[in-house]
């Protein structure tokens, strides 16, 4: 007798940090880059980012991005979920004289703003997204669920850097990016991003590694 011997494939993820290597690394000094287009689920905020606010707020995000994943997954298309980023801004007329190095210091939290994101394969639609929220919403009653948007970014070109250590010792590498800016005559053309590759409940503050990143014309 004849035996069939069947063999599951296995299903492999993707992983955007392999994928999009470029996107998801930078050097201690500073350097230009073009940096692709891109899809996100985000979510807005406004206040310090110490605060219970935003601690909720990026609960919401994970838990919509984490329902999407497994939707995805039974699908047959699964993927490993991407590092948290966010963008920040500020008044730019009321603190025009502020320098990038500065703002993190001489800007009270309470006016920073911030799209707290992760990014999403390529394989994830936006028609996917309200069957997420309704789902988080229907099992774990998070309202905040409601803020989660599809967000998309152009390509762009930027100045990035990588800093490491708490998030309070930026200042220090953002002097670096803001000389480089300004030796090479670019002017500002996007919001600060910032890409955080470590889990910072896990990992040591001195060893913590965040992208900062700004748009430049």
């Amino acid at each position: 007798m004849r035996r069939l011997f069947f063999v599951q494939k296995v299903m492999e993820k993707v992983d955007l940090k392999k994928a999009y290597k470029a996107y998801y690394t930078a050097s201690k000094k500073p350097e230009l880059r073009d940096i692709e287009a891109a899809q996100y689920l985000s979510i807005l905020g406004q206040g310090d980012p110490n605060s219970e606010v935003y601690a909720e707020k990026v609960q919401a995000l994970f838990s919509v991005a984490y329902t999407l994943k497994f939707a995805s997954k039974a699908q047959g298309r699964d993927f490993v979920m991407p590092k948290l980023e966010g963008l920040w801004w500020f008044d730019d007329e009321k603190y025009r004289h502020v320098t990038l190095e500065e703002a993190p210091t001489l800007i009270p939290r309470s006016e920073w703003h911030w799209r707290m994101m992760i990014r999403m394969p390529e394989f994830v639609t936006p028609q996917a997204l309200a069957a997420a929220i309704a789902l988080v919403l229907e099992k774990k009653q998070l309202d905040l669920a409601k803020e989660v948007i599809w967000f998309s970014t152009p390509p762009e070109r930027v100045v990035q850097i990588l800093h490491v250590g708490p998030f309070d010792r930026e200042p220090e590498t953002l002097r670096i990016l803001q000389q480089f800016v300004e030796a090479r005559g670019f002017q500002k053309a996007g919001l600060h991003h910032e890409i955080y590759l470590t889990d910072i409940k896990r990992v040591d503050p001195e060893k913590w590694r965040t992208i900062l990143r700004e748009p430049v014309g």
